[in-house]
């Protein structure tokens, strides 16, 4: 059994509202017909089973997943929408998603988007999607989690998870009003310096505000996970103990403190010897499978984890066993 918990796809609803849409996120096609989802960075091509849904099973089918945990990427930017605009996109998702829930109900489960321009709004959006069939849960952009001062606006959405014990996916992402654009396109190497560098920089702040600090302490009852395995943690944690122990060595290490939390993290887009690496810094029970919901991505995760050096416990945990408890508990 396999259990993808970072699983982007939309409806085809909502890819009829994007192809509507004159600014991102939007879907166009480029001057060869080829359809892109635009978003504030840069844009991709439209994966040939968003709006399909039969495809993505198929899909799933082929790469031997079970279940996936759908949700909207929040590099696409609808958090960061006007509210009523944002809102509506919420509202429509989730819905879809729940309805497709009932029809697949060991298949197909979903994580709210929300719109972000209001946290008030969010939460009673966040809470009533959570009443709704399938749903476990929300993705929030990273950028809300740079710091711990950043964080502090996002209470009422865990509170909200607190009171049903939900999950959250830290994705990076952009929130409204936000100045912190990664690298366009106009510099050189753009693509491996955002979608690696950059990301995978502020992948890493997400884990030290969340693993570091008491944010989380008020919600024992939510998961929280980031993606590809938690940035650069994995292999920084040697750097950042020697800067801690320089600095103060009566202090706990950072090492201590991540090893501690309870942020899971999934292994999207990194190889084996990186699994092998945030099985010593995590513990395999923190970490789960994440493809990107592409059937390249599902290949490449699944390759890495049966090529990684680690225990076949492990590995289940990793492909299914930590994610079934968190869709199990909001089932």
């Amino acid at each position: 059994m396999t259990i993808d918990m970072h699983s982007h796809w939309i409806p085809s609803e909502l890819v009829d509202e994007m192809r509507k849409r004159d600014t991102a996120p939007k879907i166009e096609a480029d001057e060869n017909g080829r359809d892109f989802i635009h978003q504030p960075r840069g844009a991709f091509p439209l994966p040939s089973d968003y709006g399909s849904l039969p495809k993505r099973l198929e899909a799933m089918d082929a790469n031997n997943i079970d279940t996936g945990v759908f949700s909207i990427s929040a590099v696409f930017g609808v958090e960061r929408l006007p509210v009523q605009e944002a809102l509506a996109i919420s509202r429509l998702y989730s819905d879809a998603v729940s309805s497709l829930h009932e029809e697949h109900p060991n298949r197909i489960f979903g994580l709210a988007t929300l719109p972000l321009a209001d946290i008030e709004i969010a939460a009673e959006e966040f809470d009533r999607a959570l009443a709704l069939p399938g749903i476990v849960g929300a993705l929030i952009p990273g950028n809300a989690f740079l710091t711990l001062e950043s964080a502090q606006p996002f209470r009422p959405i865990f509170d909200v998870a607190q009171k049903h014990g939900a999950h959250i996916l830290v994705h990076t992402g952009m929130l409204p009003n936000d100045t912190s654009y990664p690298p366009g396109d106009e510099v050189d190497n753009a693509r491996a310096r955002r979608v690696t560098l950059d990301m995978q920089s502020r992948i890493s702040s997400n884990m030290v505000t969340l693993c570091m600090t008491d944010f989380l302490e008020d919600y024992p009852d939510v998961t929280v996970q980031c993606h590809n395995l938690g940035g650069n943690i994995p292999f920084e944690l040697d750097r950042l103990d020697h800067i801690s122990l320089d600095r103060d060595s009566s202090q706990e290490t950072p090492s201590s403190k991540i090893l501690k939390s309870k942020v899971m993290v999934d292994c999207n887009s990194m190889g084996a010897r990186s699994i092998e690496r945030a099985v010593e810094a995590y513990g395999a029970h923190r970490i789960m499978l994440g493809t990107d919901g592409t059937k390249f991505g599902a290949s490449w995760s699944q390759n890495a984890i049966a090529e990684a050096k680690i225990s076949d416990s492990d590995k289940e945990a990793i492909l299914h066993k930590n994610a079934s408890k968190i869709i199990s508990r909001n089932s």
